[in-house]
């Protein structure tokens, strides 16, 4: 069983703001079987400035991932939650996700992809592509870029979101993240505007 914490300067998922460009408290906890099973609870504080009053998030989840050599997989589901949310709104859903992961030595790459039935806001299924490359720097230095695209079929537009940011390890006590994240997103105004995001986490 492991655990974490972190505070950030905004919640980011998927290229759009999950606080109105506020701050968030977030944390989880992950059970390994050390057979390939897993399963975990993730949540984060957020404000959608909507009528609905959703002010919480918690993802469930689980799945079965391995590792052969410098290859990694991981195949799963996701369920997110917001208590309290008016039910008309539609926000709560679930995904299935797959991903795979090569360690080349100078970096790690990831690619994945997620598919829901009955994406947020009842607005249809959805997938969701992204990629993921870790570079390391120097001891407790790396720097990682990313990038994903949503392909909605009802609702909302198509978009595509990009990051690139630093982690540190300072000693063995928590972690510090700095990261630039932008999207092709115009219909959301400044929910999706490009910004600079801070985080502070620790594992346990």
């Amino acid at each position: 069983m492991t655990g974490n914490i972190a505070i950030v300067t905004d919640y980011v998922f998927r290229g759009v703001t999950q606080t109105g460009n506020n701050a968030a408290i977030q944390g989880g906890l992950d059970w390994d079987s050390g057979i390939g099973l897993h399963f975990g609870g993730w949540g984060s504080s957020l404000n959608f400035n909507d009528a609905n009053k959703a002010t919480t998030e918690i993802d469930l989840y689980g799945g079965y991932g391995g590792k052969i050599d410098n290859f990694s997989y991981d195949v799963g589901f996701t369920y997110y939650w917001y208590p309290g949310a008016a039910s008309a709104a539609q926000y709560d859903l679930w995904e299935v996700y797959g991903k795979a992961g090569y360690d080349l030595g100078i970096a790690a790459v990831t690619a994945g992809v997620a598919y829901t039935p009955d994406n947020f806001g009842g607005t249809g299924d959805a997938f969701y592509l992204n990629t993921v490359v870790n570079i390391p720097v120097v001891d407790k230095l790396s720097i990682s870029l990313g990038a994903g695209h949503w392909m909605l079929t009802q609702g909302f537009k198509s978009q595509t979101d990009w990051n690139i940011g630093a982690t540190m390890k300072v000693y063995d006590w928590f972690d510090i993240d700095a990261r630039y994240y932008d999207s092709d997103v115009s219909f959301l105004g400044n929910l999706a505007d490009d910004r600079f995001v801070a985080k502070i986490s620790r594992a346990f």
